[in-house]
């Protein structure tokens, strides 16, 4: 069994080997609106603006230059969101809904002047005003003031990345909001969003396993053809031997032709 840091190097010399010379912009099967969650302190107050009342919920969608874990193809790398990543994104006032789990009606938006966005040394903050009429805001604040809800995320585009030299650790320099989402999510940490991600919540998981969902998972692995060892050539075999050929051996044939002869 391989620990984390050998599987890591394994990882990433195998994305050197296959990006050889060429520069790789993405990591392999990186879906094109990544998920990326982060650990947050959520806050939620009652405020009037606008001669109505409002609940304000604030926090950061992300934390740049702050590694955390992610999986593709080949294995685990820790990413990092650059700091200064969302300038272009904000400049360009992207059309950014608020909603919780990236699901559900949008509680708010940057349409309706209800969510502001911002980036600071920290990451990228949001503030959003919700109805407080509506079952779901309700449902929400009442979940963050229990501490069920404690993290926050962001759905984006990635528009510049690079890879460390190793292939170890990939960077965001650049990333597109528009017509993505930000809001609080149940479980923080990390994108969950791909078969590759979720990868490693598959080997954390390896050794709490019930025999029976560990005996089905070693026999579809098992069936994988790409996970097979190669096939060993079968050992030669000796040469059956020849066959007695049937009748009168040629010594006899020999010793009667002779004995026919000197009658002669």
């Amino acid at each position: 069994m391989s620990d984390m840091a050998t599987l890591r190097a394994q990882a990433a010399a195998a994305r050197s080997a296959e990006a050889g010379t060429s520069t790789r912009a993405l990591p392999r099967d990186r879906p094109p609106e990544a998920e990326v969650r982060f650990t947050s302190q959520l806050r939620a107050k009652k405020v009037t603006r606008d001669d109505m009342e409002w609940y304000e919920v604030e926090g950061y969608a992300s934390s740049f230059e702050r590694g955390y874990e992610m999986w593709d193809w080949y294995g685990p790398y820790t990413e990092v969101v650059s700091k200064g990543a969302a300038d272009a994104t904000l400049a360009a006032d992207p059309e950014v809904v608020y909603r919780f789990n990236h699901a559900g009606t949008p509680m708010a938006s940057t349409r309706n002047a209800r969510l502001q966005l911002w980036a600071d040394d920290t990451g990228l903050g949001q503030r959003a005003w919700l109805n407080p009429k509506r079952s779901d805001v309700q449902l929400l604040i009442q979940a963050i003031e229990d501490q069920d809800v404690r993290e926050q995320s962001f759905m984006f585009r990635i528009t510049e990345g690079v890879w460390s030299p190793d292939y170890s650790e990939y960077r965001i320099n650049a990333f597109d909001l528009e017509r993505g989402d930000v809001g609080p999510v149940t479980y923080g940490a990390n994108p969950h969003t791909t078969v590759s991600a979720r990868a490693g919540e598959f080997l954390a998981s390896i050794d709490h396993m019930s025999p029976l969902v560990a005996r089905e998972a070693h026999a579809r692995l098992g069936a994988r053809a790409d996970l097979r060892p190669p096939q060993q050539p079968a050992p030669a075999t000796a040469p059956a031997p020849a066959a007695r050929a049937e009748g009168r051996s040629i010594a006899m044939v020999r010793a009667r032709l002779l004995a026919q002869l000197g009658d002669e």
